[in-house]
C-alpha cells in the first residue's frame, strides 16, 4: 500500500518481516496470558491484592510494540492510535486502574496483530502473480539440456517447457504444439492452442504437449513482470477520495485530542467535579476517536479492487481511475479490432457477364495470394473453404489503397477498389450499382476484372465479436445512458455494425484528431466518457476520454503504457465487468466510511456520558477496523 504513515493510522504501516510478526505474537500471546492469570488470582483467591503485579506485568507486556510505534509516530511529529493508546494505558494506571490497563493493552494488541494478517492478506494478493513464475529454466545449447537460474537465460537462449509446467519466461515457440493455460496473466477461462510462430507468455502454464521456445524478453522485461511493476504502482497512487480523507484524519485526530484535554479539565476546574471521574472519560474518548477505521476505509478497498482486477485479467493504473471510471455515462468503442474480429471475411460474390462465383474467386485468390493484405487473406480463406483451385499468378504488382494486379493463365486479372475503376475510367453502371450495393449492406466492394473487363464484385465483411451485442446490453443494465461507435471506417459499413449492435451513436469516416473532437463532444452532451481502443491509432482519444481502455494489451508494451486501464485479452466482457468493479469499490469504501463514523460517533457520545469503558472504546475502534478490512477484501472475489 501507498505510504500514509503521515496522516496517523497504525493500520497502514508495513508489517514486520516474518521473525518480528511471530516475536510479536509472542508478545501479544504472553500479555493475554498474565490477564487471565492476574483475573484468577483476583477473583479465585483470597489475596485479590497479588493481582495487581500481574496486571502490571501484563499491560508492560502488551505495550511493547505500541509503544515502539507511539515513539516512531511521535518523531514524526504525528499522533495515531499507539500514541493514544499509550497515553491511555499510562493514565489508568496513573488513577490505579490496573485491570483496565492490562485489559486494554491486551484487547488491543490482540486486535490489531489479527487485523494485521487480514489486511496483509489483501495488500499481497498481487505478491500471487510472482508465485507464477519460476526460480530456474530448462536450457538447450551446445552443452546440451540443462537447468540455469531464470537470471541468467538471456534473449535467443532455447528454453525447453515440459507438459504440465509453467512457462518461465516471454518467447517464441520454435517447435512442438500444445495448449497453454493463459488465464493466471489473462483470466481466460480456455486454454490456448499454441504453435511454431505464437507468443508465449511468463506465468502461463503449458498443457498436454513440450515446447521448444526461444526467449525474447529477460525476467525483469517480461509481461508478468511489467503487470506486477503496474499493479504496484497503481497500488501507491492516491484516489482523490482517499486524499479528501487523509487530510480530514490530519486534523481530525489533534482536535480530538484537545477535546480530550477538555473534557479532563473543564468539568474539574469549572464544575469541581472528581478528577478520576473525568480523567477517565477523557482517556476513553482518546482511545474511541482514533480515525484509524476511517482512513483505511479507502486504500484497503483500492488494493483489493486493484488486485482482484489483475487476476482477472484487467490492469487498472490505479485507484483514481476506477473512481472516474464508475462514475461513467458514456461509453465509446473503436470499432475495427475492438468489437470487431479485426480478421475479414469475404460474405457477398456477385457476379456478371456469365461469369460463374467460383471462377471470379479462383482469378482474385490466385492474384492476391502473394498479397499479405486483410482482404487477400479473406478471399483466400473462402477459396479453400469453397475448394477453389488456384492458378500461379505472374507480375503480380500492388496498387497501395488500390488493390492488386497480375496475370493469371495469360490474362490481366485487377482486383481492387470502386475507385482504382473508376480513375481507370474502367467502371460500367452494373458494377457501379452492385458495389453501392455492396456498401449498403455494410461491407467493402472488391471489384474483380479480366482484360479491362469488370467481372464481378466481392463484399469483404469485419464481423462484430461474439458476445458483442450482449456486452452492449449489458452495459445499458448498468446504467451508461450513451454507448457509441467511433471508427475511420465508410459510413455503411459502420452503421451496419452498429445496428448490429445497437450502440446509440455511430460515427464513422474519423481520423485520430476527429476522435478527439468525438471524445469531447460526447462528454459535454452527456457526460464522463470511457474511450475503448487498441492502444495505437486511438491513442489521442484513449487520453482525452475521462478514462482509457485498451484491450488485447497482452505482450504488448506501447498498450500497457497508454492505457489507464488495460485488458490483457480482447474479451468484451471484461468491460462491463470493470465498470462493476469500480462502482461495487465505490460503494464498498462509502459501507467502510458509514461503519466507521457510525461507530465513532456512537462510541464517543458513550465516552463522554461515561458509559463507555477503556476496553469498550479499545473493541470499537479494532471493531471497526475489522470490519473494514473484512468488507473490503471481499472485493478480491469480486467477478
Amino acid at each position: 500500500m501507498a505510504n500514509h504513515d503521515h496522516i496517523g493510522c497504525a493500520h497502514c504501516e508495513d508489517e514486520p518481516a516474518p521473525t518480528g510478526a511471530r516475536i510479536r505474537g509472542w508478545f501479544t500471546g504472553g500479555a493475554a496470558a498474565l490477564v487471565v492469570a492476574a483475573c484468577g488470582v483476583s477473583w479465585l483467591t483470597p489475596f485479590p491484592a497479588w493481582s495487581v503485579p500481574i496486571f502490571i506485568a501484563a499491560a508492560i507486556v502488551g505495550a511493547v510494540f505500541p509503544a515502539q510505534r507511539a515513539w516512531q509516530s511521535i518523531k514524526r511529529a504525528s499522533l495515531d492510535i499507539n500514541v493514544l493508546m499509550v497515553v491511555a494505558v499510562i493514565g489508568a494506571m496513573a488513577i490505579r486502574q490496573f485491570e483496565e490497563a492490562a485489559m486494554v493493552v491486551s484487547l488491543f494488541a490482540a486486535a490489531q496483530w489479527l487485523e494485521a494478517q487480514s489486511l496483509d492478506r489483501a495488500r499481497k494478493a498481487i505478491g500471487k502473480l510472482l508465485n507464477l513464475a519460476v526460480s530456474d529454466v530448462l536450457i538447450r545449447d551446445d552443452r546440451g539440456e540443462r537447468h540455469i537460474d531464470i537470471e541468467l537465460v538471456d534473449p535467443g537462449s532455447l528454453m525447453i517447457v515440459k507438459p504440465g509446467e509453467k512457462i518461465a519466461l516471454d518467447g517464441i515457440v520454435r517447435n512442438g504444439r500444445s495448449d497453454v493455460n493463459q488465464a493466471p496473466i489473462t483470466g481466460e477461462s480456455l486454454p490456448v492452442e499454441k504453435v511454431e510462430g505464437d507468443e508465449v507468455f511468463a506465468g502461463t502454464i503449458n498443457g498436454h504437449g513440450a515446447l521448444t521456445v526461444a526467449v525474447t524478453k529477460r525476467r525483469a522485461d517480461t509481461t508478468l513482470a511489467r503487470i506486477v511493476h503496474l499493479v504496484e504502482s497503481a497500488q501507491a497512487k492516491r484516489a482523490p477520495l482517499q486524499t479528501f480523507i487523509d487530510r480530514f484524519a490530519a486534523w481530525y485526530t489533534p482536535s480530538v485530542v484537545l477535546l480530550s484535554l477538555a473534557v479532563a479539565i473543564v468539568p474539574v476546574l469549572v464544575l469541581g467535579q472528581p478528577v478520576e471521574t473525568w480523567l477517565y472519560r477523557a482517556l476513553v474518548l482518546l482511545v474511541v476517536s482514533c480515525p484509524c477505521a476511517l482512513v483505511i476505509s479507502t486504500p484497503v478497498s483500492i488494493v483489493s479492487a486493484l488486485a482482484g482486477a489483475a487476476q482477472q485479467g484487467v490492469l487498472v493504473k490505479g485507484g483514481i481511475h476506477l473512481e472516474r471510471l464508475a462514475g461513467v455515462r458514456v461509453v465509446a468503442f473503436d470499432k475495427t479490432g475492438t468489437v470487431t474480429t479485426g480478421r475479414l471475411t469475404l460474405d457477398a460474390l456477385h457476379p456478371v457477364d456469365g461469369a460463374t462465383a467460383d471462377a471470379i474467386l479462383e482469378l482474385a485468390a490466385s492474384v492476391e495470394s502473394q498479397s499479405e493484405h486483410p482482404i487477400a487473406s479473406a478471399i483466400l480463406a473462402a477459396a479453400k473453404a469453397r475448394g477453389v483451385a488456384l492458378s500461379v499468378p505472374a507480375n503480380v504488382r500492388a496498387l497501395p489503397g488500390l488493390g492488386v494486379e497480375g496475370q493469371v493463365r495469360g490474362a490481366a486479372i485487377v482486383c481492387g477498389t470502386p475507385r482504382l475503376f473508376s480513375e481507370r475510367g474502367a467502371m460500367t453502371p452494373a458494377i457501379a450499382s452492385l458495389a453501392q450495393r455492396v456498401v449498403k449492406d455494410g461491407m467493402s466492394p472488391i471489384v474483380v476484372a479480366r482484360d479491362g473487363v469488370p467481372i464481378g464484385v466481392l463484399g469483404v465483411t469485419d464481423r462484430p465479436k461474439a458476445g458483442a451485442a450482449r456486452m452492449v446490453s449489458d452495459l445499458r443494465a448498468q446504467g451508461v445512458s450513451r454507448i457509441a461507435m467511433i471508427t475511420g471506417d465508410h459510413d455503411a459499413a459502420a452503421q451496419a455494425t452498429g445496428a448490429e449492435l445497437g450502440v446509440d451513436d455511430v460515427r464513422s469516416g474519423q481520423l485520430p484528431e476527429d476522435k478527439v473532437t468525438a471524445v469531447e463532444n460526447l462528454r459535454h452532451a452527456h457526460g464522463a466518457i470511457a474511450m475503448v481502443g487498441d492502444g495505437v491509432n486511438d491513442a489521442p482519444a484513449l487520453a482525452a476520454a475521462d478514462v482509457g481502455i485498451v484491450m488485447g494489451a497482452m505482450g504488448s508494451d506501447a498498450a500497457l503504457e497508454t492505457a489507464d486501464i488495460a485488458l490483457m485479452t480482447d474479451e468484451l466482457p471484461k468491460v462491463p465487468y470493470t465498470i462493476r468493479l469500480s462502482r461495487a469499490t465505490l460503494a464498498n469504501i462509502r459501507v467502510n466510511v458509514a461503519i466507521s463514523i457510525a461507530l465513532k460517533v456512537a462510541f464517543v457520545v458513550l465516552a463522554v456520558a461515561g458509559v463507555a469503558t477503556l476496553w469498550m472504546a479499545v473493541l470499537a475502534d479494532t471493531g471497526a477496523s475489522a470490519l473494514v478490512v473484512a468488507n473490503a477484501v471481499r472485493l478480491r472475489r469480486f467477478t
